[in-house]
């Protein structure tokens, strides 16, 4: 991912004068609108102290799944593993949460805060394998610059 765009990420969180939710918003409406193949972009943050994720500021279609237990679908296993979870082919997966049937595959990059998963970023592709070790390097770069705000 290009250097335009992580200084785009680093600019929209530097607002210091607009609520963290408004900030994070405009980062899912960039993502989505600058990358083609991110066709919805989204937080999951843990919802307090319950062993669930809350779904926060997104962009794209509304998605029933406001709430995932931890274990549950690609996201609630991230909680789960604390690790990158690249999935080329959702209908290859058995623990998949389908939002839509246009999605073909999903990337899910762990949000830390002081070194614990407070929640993690979501991407849906309706491309089949859309998704490289690029993706990767720059959702864990945004995760980075959005902890910060937190």
């Amino acid at each position: 991912m290009n250097s335009l765009l992580k200084s785009k990420v680093i600019a929209i969180l530097d607002r210091k004068g607009q609520s963290v939710n408004t900030r994070l918003q405009e980062v899912c409406e960039m993502l989505k609108a600058e990358i083609p193949h991110y066709d919805w972009v989204g937080f999951y943050f843990r919802n307090g102290e319950k062993e669930e994720l809350k779904l926060g500021p997104y962009a794209g279609a509304p998605t029933d799944h406001t709430i995932i237990p931890f274990g549950k679908g690609i996201c609630g296993q991230v909680a789960v593993s604390n690790a990158n979870f690249v999935v080329p082919d959702v209908s290859a997966q058995d623990n998949y949460i389908a939002c839509s049937i246009t999605v073909k595959a999903e990337i899910v990059v762990p949000l830390f805060v002081n070194g614990k998963n407070i929640g993690q970023i979501d991407i849906d592709s309706n491309t089949p394998d859309p998704f490289t070790a690029a993706d990767e390097r720059f959702l864990e770069f945004v995760n980075l610059e959005v902890s910060k705000i937190l």
